[in-house]
């Protein structure tokens, strides 16, 4: 039997991708949705035929649901995941897993006592350009040096709950950055030392102090090191990281991933287009298989502590001006 799910949260990433996936998904039936925007849910319950709520906890209270997809701001994720705790409803949680580490220890231990399944949609995982990453790198002799972006162009970094980190737990580090870090941590584990510089001075006619820009250096004991550039002032948007070793380089890009020669030259490519809306589907697919215990969570509460060592040590960083182990913070 399909799941029975629910959407918390009508912005863009539901619409576009999580929406449309639960659609084209054999494992789970889109059942109800929730926005604090009473239009908006209006204009959905009647395109998708569901029910449409303004509260999430009478959402909760009404319908029987077995899943939640939650892609609500930042600040509200934690009552949204309590809430679900409680009805025992599995969660599929938009980044980043919490605003601070003791928050996300606290919604780890939640999720271990109610014996709920929470995944954060690190789509970048079930894609094989980024799958591929690992076995290119085996082939370029001893990496190292990392070099890595994700950058692109926001007009007014101060609009809206993004540009307040009461709200958003911060900025560029925190958000889009969550993606990086975890291909970081997936490629090359939790590193020893991290020192970041932070800057929310792009848009001086503007009041914010969410970071729009930040520069994130980490290395590693065994002698790997490298730097993250992230940005939501910086276009064109890019999103890339290289990987360089003894006997040659990875680069891998949005939808490409290439194997070149320490000059230069291409020694092997691949491409993918992506399939929306099928890509989210197989993220819906994949955690269904959590559910029912057929796969290991790749991206469970536990795993995202890592995630949110790395985040703190960048803001410690930023305010200290001084290097910092994440080990130390877990």
């Amino acid at each position: 039997m399909k799941l029975r799910a629910g959407v918390v949260g009508l912005g863009k990433q539901a619409l576009e991708d999580h929406i449309p996936g639960l659609h084209v998904s054999d494992s789970a039936d889109l059942v109800a949705v929730c926005d604090e925007n009473p239009e908006i849910v209006r204009e959905q319950q009647y395109r998708h035929r569901v029910h449409g709520y303004t509260d999430f906890r009478e959402m909760f209270k009404a319908e029987e649901l077995d899943l939640v997809v939650v892609c609500v701001p930042h600040h509200v994720g934690r009552e949204v995941i309590e809430t679900a705790a409680e009805h025992k409803v599995h969660v599929l949680k938009e980044k980043p897993f919490a605003t601070t580490l003791e928050e996300a220890r606290d919604l780890a231990e939640i999720c271990d006592r109610t014996g709920i399944q929470l995944m954060v949609t690190l789509q970048r995982r079930f894609n094989p350009i980024y799958t591929s990453f690992i076995q290119l790198a085996d082939q370029i002799g001893v990496p190292f040096v990392v070099d890595a972006q994700y950058t692109l162009h926001v007009q007014d970094p101060s609009n809206g709950w993004r540009g307040r980190s009461a709200q958003a737990g911060g900025g560029c580090i925190i958000d889009m950055g969550y993606h990086l870090i975890d291909m970081v941590l997936w490629y090359f584990g939790l590193p020893d030392r991290v020192l970041a510089e932070v800057s929310a001075s792009a848009r001086p006619d503007r009041e914010y102090d969410a970071e729009d820009t930040a520069l994130v250096h980490f290395a590693y004991d065994s002698g790997l090191y490298g730097s993250l550039l992230l940005s939501r002032f910086i276009g064109p948007k890019t999103e890339q990281i290289r990987l360089v070793g003894s006997k040659g380089i990875v680069h891998l890009e949005r939808g490409k991933i290439r194997r070149l020669s320490n000059d230069g030259e291409v020694i092997e490519s691949l491409a993918r287009e992506q399939a929306w809306p099928s890509a989210a589907a197989c993220q819906i697919d994949y955690f269904r298989r959590v559910i029912d215990g057929q796969r290991s969570n790749v991206s469970g509460p536990k795993e995202n502590l890592s995630h949110m060592s790395v985040i703190a040590a960048c803001y410690e960083s930023a305010r200290s001006h001084s290097h910092i182990n994440p080990k130390e913070l877990l």
